[in-house]
């Protein structure tokens, strides 16, 4: 490295850096939970024909309406009403679902007549309508709550809108709301939820972004209380988080959930970089070696080791890449992407300023050095004087973190992210109170024999079967069928008796075409095919998290198998709500796949360094045993496994490495040398050891700093990677020079090998 070259790197950095400005697209947000569902999943391209079929499960709004001391007051009914129809004029709103304008049929001599279910026309035909409905459970926990406090307004939107509009309209329904005379209401649903979040991701990446700097500026002050080399490693960082960014948005990427998180991790990772070669710098100019020397030297040996770290550190996140769901995919790929982003922004611009300010040193700093190297030097001895029982540990400690670790369950909900008492958490727990859930429940059935239909009756008795096995293992109170139909038909023919609301008798059912194609002009539910050989049952539960969820759906899938005549009807469970419970289990089982490939990549590339396969898999083992921790440590905290914990994995194994891969290659320096392992091993401990301590307070400062959010992946993250950073430190201090020992003939016979015979006959 010399002047020449290093304004060369200024120069390239300055033309990427104004192609980036030229082709800035500007930031853009987005929240969409189906990002988060597993790609290539026959279950999600089913589910896709499924809502082609039919309709996007999700694409509603739950609107309560209070009045004390229940609904049935005209006044209130009639706010309500008015409401309802200003809702339904909305553009994007489709339709709204309501107990006011509902319908109920009775069929005498002379055919079927319809009358209001709720008439409020007077105080008498009010008060037969409350008793008339409080005997009747078919509307409990749908329309209604239990207690007839709450009117439920189902608002139906634009199948699939887009995030904008979703926003538009939730916006002009809330402001009707506002404007209504009622004032007790609650809501949920898509399109609330997604404006929320998306909010609250725009505060995050701003409260970061300055939060990031702050924590980098403080930290490059303690460590060098000079003020070029604590301005200009932060604009050179900066400058990598730009491009990175910027690369992002010209690729059609948008920040979401996971990508706000970017900042505080490029940051620290390049300030992580900018010490390593800092510090060495330093070193050598304590040691009275010429500023244009120093540089030279500090590039010449730390442009390998600090490639290697951002290049596994990268691979770390790639590893995210295996894992088939699109936000996590486009997560790690980028972040990747941004740690070599950041690496070049490092190489490029940095020796202009080591070459053009100052050298920095003092007195002090050499003070603090010696403290330094003595406190390395006592600890390096004491590690060889317990060589076997810091082996023991680490075995033993590992093998109980992995057993407890195996313990770990995987447990997701749909709201994980928001924070406890975020108001949009009250609004949803409200309806899982009052309304049987605001989770959505879609179960595909159809029928295989030519020769029948969802309506004919052998088939609708196994749908009876279903939707009361349904009713019970979900806990839900209501569940929109075909059957819906023929039992409101039932209902009917006996005079609106609630009990009649069941499967009539075979016998009773002959003769119900007619009728039944009557209803079904009147009102069509959405619940069958055109072809009336498929439908849905859809019903609402409470999100009880995808480990009880899934044992939901295995105890419905037993009941399918053991129970449900296969010849008459075929039976599968869909929907947003399982592919998401689904995710949280799939998203766990791929990161462990992609560390995988990323144990491989580590392995290769110390295996090249050292051409021994040996080495490589002994310093592999140092950088399980993070992982292995904090598995461990989940199950002691409580922690499940689950999207936004998972990739905590891939994020620390990528990072950790680092550690390892300074140590090694400095050793390897150290060797080539002519040192053998003892003396090369101690130099390196009290030099890059010390780099090592330093670069993990920094690492795990920086990822402290996610533990401020209000999210749960970022917080997860911040306390999970922090922790196995400690973690990894351990390991490497302690663990990778005991392993290193014991293939002390190994490492030294490579040492001798590359020496002049005269020198192999001294050794």
């Amino acid at each position: 490295m010399n002047k020449n070259k290093a304004f060369s790197g200024l120069a390239i950095a300055g033309l990427t850096t104004l192609f980036f400005i030229l082709t800035w697209q500007g930031l853009t947000f987005n929240y969409d939970f189906e990002n988060f569902f597993q790609e290539n999943d026959p279950d999600l391209d089913f589910y896709r024909e499924y809502r082609e079929k039919f309709e996007n499960d999700n694409d509603y709004l739950l609107i309560a309406l209070g009045h004390k001391p229940d609904i049935y007051d005209s006044l209130f009914l009639e706010q309500s009403l008015q409401l309802k129809k200003e809702i339904s004029g909305l553009e994007g709103v489709l339709e709204v679902v309501s107990l006011l304008d509902q319908e109920e049929a009775l069929i005498g001599p002379f055919g079927v007549n319809f009358r209001p279910l709720l008439d409020w026309s007077s105080s008498e035909n009010l008060k037969k309508t409350a008793q008339r409905l409080s005997e009747d459970d078919l509307w409990k926990g749908s329309l209604m709550d239990e207690n007839a406090r709450y009117l439920l307004l189902l608002v139906k939107n634009k199948q699939r809108i887009a995030k904008e509009e979703g926003d538009r309209l939730y916006m002009a329904i809330e402001g009707l709301l506002r404007q209504s005379e009622i004032t007790d209401y609650k809501a949920a649903g898509k399109i609330k939820a997604q404006g929320a979040f998306v909010s609250l991701l725009q505060e995050e990446f701003a409260f970061f972004f300055v939060l990031a700097i702050i924590c980098v500026l403080l930290l490059l002050w303690l460590l060098y209380r000079v003020w070029w080399a604590i301005v200009l490693p932060l604009i050179i960082i900066l400058i990598g988080i730009f491009w990175t960014i910027a690369f992002l948005l010209l690729t059609g990427g948008e920040l979401d959930i996971m990508l706000v998180m970017q900042p505080p991790i490029l940051m620290v990772i390049g300030l992580s970089g900018m010490v390593h070669i800092l510090s060495h710098y330093q070193g050598l100019i304590r040691k009275n070696v010429p500023k244009e020397k120093a540089v030279a030297l500090v590039f010449g040996e730390l442009a390998l080791p600090i490639f290697l770290t951002a290049l596994t550190t990268a691979l770390g996140f790639i590893s995210l890449y295996f894992t088939d769901v699109y936000s996590l995919k486009w997560f790690g790929l980028y972040t990747g992407l941004g740690v070599l982003f950041m690496f070049t922004s490092l190489m490029s611009l940095l020796p202009v300023a080591l070459f053009t300010f100052a050298p920095l040193g003092s007195s002090q700093n050499k003070v603090w050095e010696a403290r330094w190297e003595n406190s390395m030097g006592k600890l390096y001895q004491w590690i060889l004087a317990k060589k076997s029982l810091i082996a023991v540990l680490f075995v033993s400690i590992s093998l109980l973190a992995g057993i407890f670790m195996s313990q770990v369950k995987t447990d997701g909900y749909i709201l994980d992210n928001l924070p406890e008492d975020h108001p949009l958490m009250a609004d949803f727990r409200f309806f899982d109170e009052r309304f049987s859930g605001s989770k959505p429940l879609e179960i595909f059935v159809s029928v295989e024999n030519d020769d029948l239909t969802i309506f004919d009756y052998q088939v609708l008795s196994e749908m009876d079967k279903l939707a009361a096995f349904i009713k019970e293992n979900y806990k839900t109170e209501n569940v929109l069928s075909p059957l819906t139909l023929i039992k409101s038909i039932n209902k009917a023919r006996n005079g609106g008796n609630p009990k009649a609301f069941r499967l009539p008798s075979e016998l009773a059912y002959q003769g119900m075409d007619r009728i039944r194609d009557q209803f079904m002009e009147r009102r069509d539910l959405g619940v069958w095919s055109e072809d009336l050989k498929s439908g849905r049952m859809s019903a609402r539960m409470e999100d009880l998290g995808s480990f009880e969820g899934q044992r939901l759906h295995q105890n419905l899938n037993r009941f399918v198998e053991n129970n449900v005549d296969k010849e008459l009807l075929q039976v599968r469970i869909t929907g947003t709500s399982f592919l998401i419970d689904k995710s949280h289990e799939q998203v766990t089982q791929n990161v462990f796949e992609g560390l995988g490939f990323a144990f491989f990549l580590v392995v290769f590339i110390v295996g090249l360094l050292y051409k021994s396969w040996r080495i490589a898999f002994l310093v592999l083992l140092p950088n399980i045993v993070p992982l292995l921790w904090i598995g461990g440590a989940m199950y002691w905290f409580g922690i499940d496994f689950k999207l936004s914990t998972s990739i905590v994995f891939a994020i620390a194994f990528g990072i950790a490495v680092d550690d390892s891969i300074h140590f090694m290659t400095n050793l390897r320096l150290q060797m080539a040398k002519g040192n053998l392992l003892d003396h090369a091993m101690r130099l390196t401990f009290m030099t890059t050891g010390k780099a090592i301590v330093l670069t993990t307070f920094i690492l795990s400062s920086g990822f402290l700093v996610l533990m401020f959010s209000d999210l749960e992946i970022p917080w997860f993250a911040g306390f999970l990677v922090s922790l196995s950073l400690f973690f990894a430190l351990l390991a490497d201090l302690f663990w990778l020079p005991v392993l290193l020992l014991s293939i002390k003939k190994l490492l030294n016979a490579k040492v001798i090998g590359a020496l002049p015979e005269k020198q192999k006959l001294q050794k």
